[in-house]
C-alpha cells in the first residue's frame, strides 16, 4: 500500500488521515458500557499493532491525550517501522475570573512537552470557555500561544464551535492549524453541516477534522466519503478504530475515496441480505 497523502503545517509534513485515541482510551461517546469495553480491552499490545498497520501507510500523525500505555505503543510502532510520529495533545486548564489561568496553562503546557508533542492545541474545553463574539476575541490566547511557542511546540486551536475558528483568523492569531468537528450527521455539531463546511472552506489554515464517523454513529464508507469530497487538499481527517484490522479498513476505503474509485471492500453479511448476496 502507497504512502497516505500529505500536507503541510507550519511547515511541519504530516499525514492528512491522523489517528484518533478516543478508541485506544475509553471515550466511545456511546455509553460508559461501551468506555469500559474499550478500557478493558485495549492493550498496548493490541494499540501498537493497531498503531503500526497506520505508520507502514504513511500515517504517521497522532492525536489526543497519551497516557503511558498509549506513549509506549507510539513508541513500539516508531520502533517497528522506521517512522517518527508526530503528536497533537490538547490540554485542558483552569480558568481565572476573566480568562485562562496562565500557571494551569502553564502546567498543562509543560506536561505536553514532556509527552513529547509537537503541537499543542488547547483543548475545546479551555477554548470555548474563552471565546467571546462580542469582542470577537478568544481570551488570553495571544499569551497561550506565545507561551506554546516558547516551549518549542506549534500552537493551535481545539474547538467545538466554528466561531472560534472565524475569530482566530480575523485576529490574525498564531494559529498553525484548527481542530474543528465535522461530519455527514451534524453529530456534536452546533450547526447544520453546510455551515461548518463553509467554515473550513474558507479558513486561512488548514483544518483537522474529528469525528469523522460519528462516533461510530455512521458506516465507514460513508464518513469516509463524505469527509474526503468535501474537504481541501490541505485538511485533515482524524479516524478513531479500535483494532488493526479496522485500521486497514479506513487505510483501504480512504484510498479509493481519494482516487475517486468504488471501493471494493467486503460488506457485512447477515441472513436477511440473502436475496442481495445472491443477486450479486
Amino acid at each position: 500500500m502507497a504512502d497516505f497523502p500529505r500536507t503541510t503545517v507550519d511547515g511541519v509534513s504530516l499525514s492528512r488521515m491522523i489517528v484518533g485515541t478516543n478508541w485506544f482510551l475509553g471515550y466511545s461517546h456511546h455509553s460508559g458500557a461501551k468506555d469500559k469495553f474499550i478500557r478493558e480491552f485495549q492493550t498496548v499490545e493490541r494499540v501498537a499493532d493497531t498503531m503500526t498497520v497506520f505508520f507502514e501507510s504513511g500515517v504517521d500523525t497522532v492525536m489526543g491525550m497519551p497516557t503511558p500505555m498509549l506513549s509506549e505503543a507510539i513508541k513500539t510502532a516508531e520502533d517497528r517501522t522506521g517512522r517518527e510520529g508526530a503528536l497533537i495533545l490538547t490540554p485542558g486548564f483552569g480558568m481565572a475570573e476573566n480568562g485562562p489561568d496562565f500557571d494551569s496553562a502553564a502546567e498543562a503546557f509543560d506536561q505536553a512537552k514532556e509527552l513529547g508533542a509537537k503541537f499543542c492545541f488547547p483543548h475545546t474545553s479551555a477554548t470555548d470557555q474563552l471565546l467571546d463574539p462580542l469582542r470577537g476575541e478568544i481570551r488570553g490566547y495571544p499569551k497561550l500561544a506565545e507561551m506554546i511557542r516558547d516551549r518549542d511546540m506549534i500552537p493551535g486551536l481545539s474547538t467545538h464551535l466554528p466561531q472560534s475558528v472565524i475569530i482566530a483568523d480575523n485576529q490574525d492569531y498564531d494559529v498553525a492549524s484548527y481542530i474543528q468537528i465535522y461530519n455527514a450527521a451534524g453529530f456534536l455539531m452546533p450547526v447544520e453541516v453546510d455551515w461548518v463546511m463553509r467554515v473550513i472552506r474558507n479558513a486561512k489554515k488548514p483544518v483537522m477534522t474529528i469525528k469523522s464517523m460519528a462516533a461510530g454513529k455512521l458506516l465507514p464508507p460513508v464518513g469516509l466519503a463524505f469527509s474526503w469530497a468535501t474537504l481541501r487538499d490541505q485538511d485533515m481527517v482524524t479516524v478513531g478504530t479500535t483494532t488493526a484490522d479496522e485500521a486497514r479498513e479506513l487505510l483501504e476505503l480512504s484510498f479509493d475515496f481519494l482516487s475517486h474509485r468504488m471501493p471494493d471492500n467486503q460488506l457485512q453479511k447477515t441472513r436477511s441480505k440473502k436475496s442481495l448476496e445472491a443477486a450479486n
